[in-house]
């Protein structure tokens, strides 16, 4: 009799094939490829050539000024890239042969992304970054190897994927999982990804050469009330909220501890944000994101969770996605909070820009990346058995 996902010892006693594709892997690998592209030419701007061929930083003197800072940052960027492509090659490459491939994509990425800094007037392309990034993909592959039996074949942490999770929830793990990053970048509101509308103002502003502000055209000029504003930010934090944690609710089965998995990813996301503040900004201003209307977003999005949690898949993530779509209509409708703009004239970027870029990309995606998963047409194939195939 095939394994019954609503049984629990049923599943837990299924014999796990010990070698089979990652889509988990292999989809984490691809989204974490992005992020480096994206952090490494960051902010893609005044693009041109310095009259130096694109390979000359290999050739180039060792730069004379550098900090540790720089050489930890450039080898932990790297380092999942490297256990990433050795679970991703897993299992028609193994071992030392996967490390060795992992290694040798790290030092193309590297390479491509230093070669084509280049070209950007802000960026330096440096021989020392090479090497450092390099040294991260080897650490990383190292690690994917050894930790290729605990991750890709029988294991507890398998055994508790295949318990708790749809057979398609590999690609969603990985997206959900993004969401407590995507609350690093300073946002307008508390949970307001998908802001399109300020970043295709400057885009056409430098294409046509003259100022162009679309928010002010859609909304001619129009100019909210402090309870318009309040009104706002609960309708963006309330939908945002409730749209990520069912997007984590219609991947679970039935036996599965979904109370504690949906606090759980609540309280890693606000603990985030928490963190997040304190550093780019300063400590006091460690609570600055929780505002009346975030709060009461909190407590609408909270209750509107826990009455759907035990809802059927389908109704789950047919409200994910309308939680989503509405959040993002409203944020690239709403004028951003003039609180919000003189908080952020007092950051400074610096040796964060890169970071920075990458968790800005991560902000403005998430929601599409998100709709994408819910409206993937693998949700239509579920069957009641947990299928090894597609883990």
């Amino acid at each position: 009799m095939p394994p019954n996902e609503d049984n629990p010892r049923t599943v837990s006693t299924a014999i796990l094939p010990p070698a089979h594709a990652s889509t988990f892997a292999r989809v984490g690998l691809l989204m974490y490829t992005f992020l480096i592209v994206y952090a490494s030419l960051y902010p893609f701007s005044n693009w041109r050539s310095m009259g130096l061929p694109f390979w000359s930083f290999l050739f180039a003197p060792m730069p004379h000024y550098w900090t540790g800072f720089d050489v930890i940052t450039n080898v932990i960027g790297y380092l999942p890239f490297g256990t990433l492509m050795v679970f991703a090659l897993y299992p028609n490459v193994r071992g030392i042969s996967a490390a060795v491939l992992a290694v040798f994509c790290g030092m193309l990425l590297s390479g491509s992304m230093e070669a084509v800094q280049t070209y950007l007037p802000n960026r330096v392309s440096s021989n020392l970054d090479f090497l450092t990034n390099l040294a991260g993909a080897a650490i990383g592959a190292i690690a994917g190897v050894l930790l290729s039996p605990a991750f890709l074949t029988q294991s507890r942490l398998l055994q508790l994927r295949h318990e708790w999770f749809a057979p398609e929830a590999g690609r969603g793990l990985i997206i959900v999982g993004l969401w407590p990053l995507a609350q690093i970048y300073p946002q307008g509101y508390l949970f307001g990804h998908g802001q399109i509308v300020p970043i295709l103002s400057d885009w056409l502003s430098d294409w046509l050469e003259t100022p162009v502000d679309l928010l002010g055209l859609l909304m001619q000029d129009f100019q909210l009330t402090v309870q318009e504003y309040w009104l706002a930010e609960t309708m963006i934090t309330a939908c945002g909220f409730t749209g990520a944690l069912l997007a984590l609710s219609c991947m679970l089965r039935k036996h599965a501890p979904k109370a504690q998995l949906l606090l759980m990813l609540a309280l890693v996301a606000l603990a985030t944000k928490l963190m997040a503040n304190a550093l780019l900004f300063a400590p006091a201003n460690a609570l600055a994101w929780l505002t009346p209307g975030a709060r009461g977003g909190l407590l609408i999005g909270a209750m509107m969770t826990t009455g759907l949690v035990y809802a059927p898949p389908l109704v789950q993530r047919r409200l994910a996605v309308t939680s989503l779509v509405f959040s993002f209509i409203v944020i690239n409708l709403v004028p951003a909070n003039p609180y919000f703009v003189a908080t952020l004239q007092t950051w400074t970027q610096g040796k964060f820009l890169n970071f920075n870029g990458a968790a800005h990309f991560l902000s403005v995606s998430w929601p599409f990346i998100a709709l994408w998963f819910l409206l993937h047409p693998a949700h239509r194939l579920r069957k009641p058995e947990a299928s090894p195939a597609s883990r």
